[in-house]
């Protein structure tokens, strides 16, 4: 039976090695939620700030808001967050223990709604008659002016005030962001608005038409000032809740991690206390419908458990016993008593959720260059607006047309889009990516996977159940069947590789023999001491290097591989014994998968230690390319070198301790998550779900989230590149500019989040 510990396969010190990135001391590796941020340009303030103390190396991530850090030793987080909150933010050390992750968009977007309401209200009655007065002058009365300022200042006051004190704490510190140049464009526009109503004369006033009035850049009185500040209430709030969407996977997958209280068993009595206080080997009870609290051992009672927080997939695992449970998933039926084996950050789950934040913290060399311009960007916008305004009153052209060209220009721009791009994209991604069960080392491997053109798959327990029996046992003269299996089974108790778990298992474990002075040579065999006498079990290849095979045997194994079987010869004393033929059989999902991959243009390869009837028989079943058999851990390795150096980028597919060389050193390495402990912490990916359409559903995850990607940084780069001359010239009303800009980062954000409705494996 399959335990629940190997259908999750996600041990908490395998991904440590894969996710500590850059070379750094992974216990100096500290995170930081940081507060305050609200453009791009604000997570380049606080990186560059960071990077500035000596042994430190920071990446600050605007779309989640946190700063993960590399550090020294001696340099503690109290420090750190002395540095953030010296460059005007806010830190506060972010907790390495599962928990349920406030929703702070969603608490931003309600405030934004507040002041957005109030904003239209006023608005509308303030735009209709400031067209009217400019329309026909002749309607305007006495004191005209205070009523549009009356109207106007809740708007450019209690409203625009998040936009105020942001720049105005940013201006202390010598900061310039996205709200520096909407509150200098909202400040301009009231000043020149003010200006332009009191020194007016009504008598000789030109009258608008109804379009000019609207729509032309020296549109006046306070409606500039007053719908900038509505369309950019308006563009945060749809953004913060598009972000707020954005991270929904991630909350839910922490969530349910975050169980609060836990029903500890004490002298036989039951006593509810908070999880964080669960400590190891303590026994707790979990009811059905009730989410097991941490890692640990059954020790009483059976039950069905839903695996899908931990796999995505739907059909419950049964937990009996002896077998291991996993914190975060859910009890369907049945009463159980857990023993903690692990809690708090050394948990599965936290594991996992460690794995998803960190694939958020990489960034691409386009992002990097993103945020450097984003660095700089409001500096050289706020040049370019007095540049503007310089130009049109050198030429000569009226103050207000210069003032409303210069407004458009800083109205318009948006570093909030560059800052997005990529962070926004990764951040959904990964957490759907998690949703199905697939989760990402890092930003590298969506670049990786982008080239992969070659799939090596390993054979057993990848490709096949792993879940041997022996089909045929033959003994030479002079030896008995059973009692070859039975020395055979005593080596092979101490080996981890299936076809000796096969073996193994082909003999009671009470009628088990002892075996001393056990040696395992990786992809060859096994060698014990059984009752005084010398038992090797390996590899015809490796067995027969030193021994004549008899006749019969060699027969045998011929027939046994051909009928797809995997042989191995059994030694005593150095004299060869019995040949042993183990089945397998092959997954459902290999024959889908390969398909998958193959329509999606890549080239497929089954690399295996078996001999190559076997492996030609399991390749010719689910309709791989190509076939590389009887190779030795360090050959599968030379194997993928010789690809890569044939020009190929080459992923390769695994779960065995004989896979880590070969997932390391392949351009992207996947493993199955029920794999060992070596294989996940070699691979790029980990693949929860014993289910290997996962893996052309991981390529073209990462596929689409390039698309993403591309698709969001060239509307970055164009939109701004383009825009900003365009306004100016002055063809655009400060009003268009404002839409614009507010549109701009809500594109980037809504396209991020088709990602989240990624589930079918498409074509890459």
């Amino acid at each position: 039976m399959t335990s629940v510990t190997d259908r999750a396969g996600l041990d908490p010190a395998s991904t440590a090695a894969g996710t500590a990135g850059d070379g750094a001391d992974a216990d100096h590796r500290l995170q930081l939620d940081v507060t305050g941020m609200t453009c791009g340009a604000c997570a380049a303030r606080v990186e560059r700030k960071l990077n500035k103390v000596d042994g430190v190396k920071a990446s600050v991530n605007y779309a989640t808001r946190v700063a993960t850090i590399d550090a020294a030793p001696g340099i503690g987080t109290d420090e750190l967050c002395a540095v953030v909150d010296g460059a005007g933010y806010g830190a506060t050390p972010r907790s390495n223990v599962p928990q349920a992750l406030p929703d702070t968009d969603a608490v931003e977007a309600t405030r934004l709604f507040r002041r957005l309401a109030v904003a239209v209200v006023l608005f509308v009655p303030l735009a209709d008659l400031s067209i009217v007065f400019a329309v026909v002058p002749s309607m305007r009365f006495t004191g005209w002016q205070w009523l549009l300022l009356a109207m106007a200042a809740p708007i450019l006051t209690w409203c625009a005030w998040p936009f105020y004190r942001v720049a105005f704490k940013n201006l202390r510190t010598g900061a310039a962001t996205m709200e520096t140049l909407v509150t200098l464009g909202v400040l301009a526009a009231t000043g020149w608005s003010l200006y332009s109503m009191f020194t007016t004369d009504p008598d000789t006033a030109e009258p608008h038409g109804v379009w000019d009035a609207i729509w032309s850049s020296d549109s006046i009185y306070l409606e500039v000032a007053t719908g900038v500040t509505v369309l950019v209430l308006a563009g945060r709030y749809f953004e913060a809740r598009a972000r707020s969407r954005a991270g929904g996977a991630l909350r839910a997958l922490a969530a349910l991690g975050a169980k609060d209280v836990a029903v500890l068993l004490k002298d036989g009595r039951e006593m509810r206390i908070p999880t964080e206080e669960l400590k190891e080997q303590q026994r707790f009870v979990v009811r059905p419908g009730e989410t097991i609290a941490t890692d640990g051992l059954v020790i009483e009672g059976t039950a069905a458990i839903d695996m899908s927080a931990m796999t995505g997939e739907s059909r419950p695992v049964d937990a009996e016993p002896g077998e291991a449970v996993i914190g975060g998933t859910t009890v369907l039926d049945g009463r159980l008593i857990v023993e903690a084996a692990a809690v708090g950050a050394d948990t599965r789950f936290a594991a996992m959720m460690r794995l998803v934040e960190e694939a958020q913290t990489g960034k691409a060399r386009a992002q990097r260059l993103a945020d450097r311009i984003a660095g700089v960007f409001v500096p050289v916008v706020v040049a370019l607006s007095l540049i503007t305004l310089a130009v049109w009153l050198l030429i000569g052209e009226p103050a207000d047309r210069a003032v409303s060209a210069a407004l458009a220009v800083l109205i318009i721009a948006c570093p909030c889009a560059l800052g997005l791009a990529t962070p926004i994209a990764v951040m959904v991604a990964t957490g759907r990516g998690a949703q199905l069960g697939i989760f990402l080392k890092g930003y590298q491997t969506l670049d990786t996977s982008r080239m992969v053109d070659t799939i090596v798959f390993d054979k057993t327990g990848t490709v096949t159940e792993g879940s041997l029996s022996v089909s045929q046992v033959l003994a030479t003269d002079g030896f008995d069947a059973d009692e070859i299996l039975g020395l055979a089974a005593a080596v092979e108790a101490a080996s981890e590789h299936a076809v000796g778990a096969a073996i193994a298992g082909a003999v009671d474990e009470q009628h088990r023999l002892e075996v001393a002075d056990f040696v395992a040579e990786a992809g060859r065999g096994v060698t014990g001491v059984v009752d005084g006498r010398t038992v090797t079990v390996g590899s015809p290849r490796w067995a027969q290097r030193a021994s004549v095979i008899p006749a019969d045997i060699a027969r045998a194994r011929k027939q046994a591989e051909e009928r797809g079987d995997t042989v191995v010869y059994v030694t005593v004393d150095g004299t060869p014994a019995a040949m042993i033929a183990v089945a397998d059989t092959i997954k459902d999902s290999a024959a889908p998968a390969i398909a998958g991959l193959k329509a999606a243009g890549l080239r497929t390869i089954l690399l295996t230690g078996d001999n190559e009837g076997a492996a030609r028989t399991v390749a010719a079943e689910v309709g791989v390319d190509e076939v590389i058999a009887e190779v030795l851990p360090d050959e599968k390795v030379e194997t993928i070198r010789r690809l890569q150096d044939e020009g190929h980028s080459v992923g390769m597919v695994g779960d065995g301790i004989n896979d880590g060389p070969a997932l390391a050193t392949a351009d992207l390495g996947l493993a199955i998550g029920r794999g060992t402990d070596v294989a996940i912490g070699a691979a790029d990916v980990i693949l929860v779900r014993d289910d290997l359409r996962s893996v052309p559903a991981a390529l073209s995850l990462a596929g689409a989230t390039q698309r993403t990607i591309r698709t969001n940084l060239v509307w970055a780069f164009g939109y701004n590149v383009a825009a900003i001359p365009i306004a100016a010239l002055g063809v655009l009303n400060p009003l268009i500019a404002g839409a614009a800009m507010a549109l701009s980062s809500l594109f980037v954000v809504t396209n991020s989040l088709r990602l989240q409705k990624f589930g079918a494996v498409r074509k890459r």
